[in-house]
C-alpha cells in the first residue's frame, strides 16, 4: 500500500510509478486523480489503471469472505506514511474482513502502530533474514508471524517451531515475463517454511482451473 498526495489508500509495489506506468515520479507526489491518468499496459486492448485499496476489497471480500486471506503490506520503510496503519485498518474493518488479512511491513514501528491499533489482527515482519524477522518479533513489534526472503532462512527449523513463517520470492514482477516455472514447495517445508507468497500463482492451479 502506498498513500497518494492527497491522502487515498492505492495498491502498487513501487514508491515511484516509472517500472509499471506510462508515468514518472513518486505516488505520494500525486492525487488520486492524477494517478489515474497514467496506464499500466498489460498487452491487453485496454490498459489498467493503479487500483485503490476499495477496489481491490469489492473485487475480493467475495472471495475472502469464503476463506482467501490477503496480505496487505504496508510499504512506508522508504517513505513514512503518517496515520497509513489507522487508514488502512479502519477500511478493511468497514467491510468485515479483519480476520481475513494479514498485516506485514519492513517497518517495525509500523507494525507497533498497528498492533496499537488491534490487539488481535495477524502481523507479519518483513525482512530478508528469517533471524532478524524473529529478533525484532521478540523485541516488541508486535508481530506474530515471520516474512522473509526465501533465501534467507539462516536457523534451524527447530528454531521457528510453533510461528507462522511465509517467505516472499524476488523477481518475475511486472513488467517482466512470466516464467510459468514451479518452485519445490516440500522442499520449502522442510526448512520450516509454512506459507510462500507467489507472484505466478496461477502455474501452482490444476490446469483446468483458470483465474478469473
Amino acid at each position: 500500500m502506498q498513500l497518494t498526495k492527497d491522502g487515498e489508500i492505492v495498491v502498487i509495489h513501487d514508491e515511484h510509478i516509472d517500472r509499471t506506468t506510462d508515468g514518472y515520479g513518486f505516488v505520494r507526489d500525486y492525487t488520486l486523480d492524477e494517478l489515474r491518468t497514467f496506464h499500466i499496459h498489460t498487452g491487453k486492448a485496454e490498459a489498467e489503471h493503479i487500483p485503490t485499496l476499495t477496489e481491490v476489497l469489492d473485487l475480493l471480500k467475495d472471495r475472502m469472505q469464503r476463506g482467501f486471506r490477503l496480505n496487505i503490506e504496508l510499504k512506508n520503510s522508504i517513505y513514512p506514511y503518517p496515520g497509513m496503519e489507522a487508514k488502512v485498518h479502519d477500511l478493511v474493518e468497514s467491510y468485515g474482513l479483519q480476520d481475513k488479512v494479514v498485516y506485514s511491513s519492513f517497518s517495525a514501528k509500523s507494525l507497533e502502530t498497528m498492533r496499537g491499533i488491534d490487539h488481535d489482527v495477524e502481523i507479519g515482519m518483513l525482512d530478508s533474514r528469517v533471524s532478524d524477522c524473529l529478533y525484532k518479533l521478540k523485541g516488541g513489534c508486535g508481530a506474530n508471524a515471520l516474512h522473509p526472503y526465501w533465501q534467507g532462512m539462516d536457523l534451524p527449523k527447530e528454531e521457528l517451531e510453533g510461528y507462522t513463517v511465509r517467505v516472499w520470492l524476488s523477481g518475475h514482477l511486472y513488467p517482466e515475463k512470466p516464467t510459468c516455472g514451479r518452485l519445490d514447495l516440500q522442499a520449502l517445508e522442510v526448512k520450516g517454511i509454512t506459507d510462500v507468497f507467489l507472484n505466478e500463482p496461477e502455474v501452482y492451479l490444476h490446469d483446468h482451473i483458470q483465474l478469473s
